[in-house]
């Protein structure tokens, strides 16, 4: 195997660590889940804060733990009141695979948890990195946590200009990582790794004079304001514009909603009836009309408010929703008509919930005209 010790002498690591502790002493945040960590927290906090802001996420956090504390509490609860929970954060396979792995460990383990970052691996929706993160914390499992801020301060460490997203230069970090890793105390220094490269080594114009390895570091920058080269990705998935179109149908005091299939985007969630279109242009289709396999007597009431852009990881949403009114109940696949008040008890993507309070206006002066 490799050793890194081609970049850096044994010695050289022993004082990186002893500086990197150091300054993780004095300058770490005070978050709240570092507060007497336990395993159904830490996992908790890791799940809700993928992709996530700081500030948002710890929101969840507690929003979480005040409804269900522990594993059997969250496998006991019913998809739809996670989902509504989960509504905002995006990315909803996360939240699926979060009650998923609760059933597991309150129903298949009774609540034996895993020590290891191999072990925890088993659960739904828990990688390499979330699994070293867990079990480096809270059991001192000896395994370096790699994660994107990890990936950024370790290719920096090193000089390592192999592309990041590809193995030449995914593994040599990872590498680097587990000889950098401080083995009496993994769960602090992993934290440590990722809170310098929050705060310090950040993506753009890092603060390298106030770097605790920034003694050694290849990629040392001389100026304030400028950014190293490293590290270095072999290239970006293409965003696509699509847009999307909303169907709100409306009978009387009652509105048709479908819910989204589990796998893909927004799986879980509810939604009107919608359409889908990729676009090559800043024109988008007009005209559309309901997605319905029945025959059925609407009445255009036109589109509600003004477009808007919504963005999620690889799409460019141009989201309009259009109102319809309909003079009978009809049924139709895999739709339920509920009332509005029973609407907002479901969960719902956030591109429906920004237009929420504007569609819910629309449909009262509907109703009573």
């Amino acid at each position: 195997m490799m050793q890194n010790f081609e970049i850096f002498t044994k010695n050289e690591i022993i004082q990186a660590r002893r500086q990197l502790k150091n300054w993780f002493i004095s300058n770490q945040r005070p978050l709240p889940w570092r507060n007497s960590p336990h395993p159904y927290s830490t996992w908790l906090c890791e799940i809700i804060m993928q992709q996530t802001r700081i500030d948002q996420g710890t929101r969840y956090w507690h929003s979480f733990l005040d409804q269900w504390p522990d594993f059997k509490s969250l496998a006991a609860a019913e998809s739809e009141e996670i989902m509504k929970a989960w509504q905002g954060l995006g990315y909803y396979s996360r939240a699926r695979n979060l009650h998923k792995a609760a059933k597991i460990v309150a129903n298949d383990w009774g609540n034996e948890l895993p020590k290891t970052a191999q072990e925890w691996q088993q659960l739904p929706g828990v990688g390499p990195y979330t699994a070293a993160a867990i079990a480096s914390i809270c059991y001192g499992d000896p395994v370096a946590a790699v994660d994107g801020n990890a990936l950024r301060v370790i290719s920096r460490w090193g000089g390592i200009q192999e592309p990041i997203d590809k193995p030449a230069g995914r593994k040599p970090i990872e590498q680097l990582a587990q000889d950098f890793l401080e083995p009496a105390d993994s769960g602090m220094h992993n934290q440590a790794i990722m809170e310098l490269g929050a705060l310090v080594c950040t993506p753009k114009a890092p603060d390298c004079e106030n770097c605790p390895l920034e003694g050694n570091c290849k990629s040392r920058v001389a100026a304030s304001g400028q950014t190293p080269l490293v590290p270095i990705k072999a290239g970006k998935t293409k965003v696509l514009k699509v847009a999307v179109t909303f169907h709100v149908i409306v009978h009387r005091n009652q509105v048709l909603m479908t819910e989204r299939p589990s796998p893909g985007i927004w799986g879980g969630l509810w939604e009107f009836p919608s359409r889908w279109i990729e676009t090559k242009s800043e024109d988008s289709p007009k005209n559309q009309t309901p997605p319905l396999t029945c025959q059925t007597d609407l009445r255009d009431m036109g589109q509600v408010g003004e477009a808007f852009s919504h963005i999620l990881s690889h799409r460019k949403l141009e989201v309009r929703f259009h109102l319809w009114q309909s003079k009978n109940k009809f049924t139709e696949e895999n739709h339920n008509w509920f009332s509005w008040e029973e609407c907002e008890n479901l969960p719902i993507p956030r591109a429906i919930d920004k237009k929420w309070g504007e569609l819910e206006n629309s449909i009262t002066l509907l109703r009573f005209s």
